[in-house]
């Protein structure tokens, strides 16, 4: 993995002011039916940079699983298809590349509940990730150590079962076998879900730290908006299918309909809840 710094660290705690610009993957105008008859996404685009984290943000049933399944190409094992619109990854089309093929190129997915191998230990669990590498034992075994060092917590418990490990370490082991398959590109679904606040914050660091110190472009799925617009640099906001507004994270942390219908934020004075029922507007992009 490239270690040089993929963006600018200085502002601190969060996304880096300048966004990269270098395209890694665009996804155009995609539709993906279910069975044959259920339409789920309606013409997505979206764009991932180049040494950058996009976020892919939404509530449950928006879309963003199944756009992640569409780019890594996991949706025929659940009888969903690509129906219409082109996904390419550096500036070559990818439908038609098996999910090992396109692990080889350099994109990874962390499926949504982690979905660890339980009855493998942790340390087995991350060495399952190299199993597409051919650059050699040596190398393998050091990303096995720059993982722990990322992951401290997972050097302790790489003995132990990881249907044992608390769900906070299921997420970093999920990541870390991630990280052993060399990616250039991580696919990270739902990070946050069933976690606590604070294993949330640290997940999300270190989600940051592997941006700028190796390089490790991210599109991340993630109902928790307000999170997820603090550490990523652009963000597209999926409803129903469609993308309904996109921009870079900051602008979406200040913009008023996210605010409002995202961030559980108003502007104005505070309401009390008769009067909220009353004040809550309608979404522009419904209209």
């Amino acid at each position: 993995m490239n270690t040089s710094a993929a963006v600018d660290s200085s502002t601190g705690s969060g996304a880096a002011s300048e966004m990269p610009q270098e395209s890694l993957l665009e996804v155009n105008n995609i539709e993906v039916i279910y069975n044959h008859v259920i339409l789920v996404l309606k013409g997505v685009s979206l764009s991932v940079a180049k040494g950058g984290i996009t976020a892919l943000l939404g509530g449950n049933g928006a879309g963003k699983t199944t756009t992640l399944k569409a780019i890594s190409n996991l949706l025929h094992s659940e009888r969903g298809v690509v129906t219409k619109g082109t996904i390419s990854y550096r500036g070559e089309p990818v439908a038609d590349l098996s999910p090992e093929a396109l692990v080889r190129k350099g994109v990874i997915q962390v499926m949504e509940g982690r979905h660890c191998f339980e009855h493998l230990t942790v340390e087995e669990n991350l060495m399952t990730g190299a199993y597409t590498r051919k650059d050699g034992k040596a190398a393998v075994a050091r990303d096995l150590e720059m993982v722990y060092n990322y992951f401290p917590r997972l050097r302790e418990r790489r003995k132990s079962l990881a249907g044992y490990t608390s769900g906070g370490e299921q997420q970093m082991c999920a990541i870390g076998r991630a990280l052993l398959a060399s990616p250039e590109m991580i696919l990270l679904d739902e990070p946050s879900m069933g976690l606590a606040p604070q294993l949330v914050e640290e997940i999300f660091e270190i989600v940051k730290q592997l941006n700028v110190d190796e390089g490790v472009s991210f599109l991340l799925a993630e109902q928790n908006t307000n999170i997820a617009l603090r550490y990523a640099h652009y963000g597209y906001i999926l409803e129903s299918g469609r993308v309904v507004m996109d921009g870079r994270a900051d602008e979406l942390r200040d913009n008023a309909d996210v605010k409002e219908f995202y961030l559980g934020m108003s502007e104005g004075s505070k309401r009390n809840f008769r009067e909220g029922k009353n004040y809550k507007r309608r979404k522009r992009w419904l209209s």
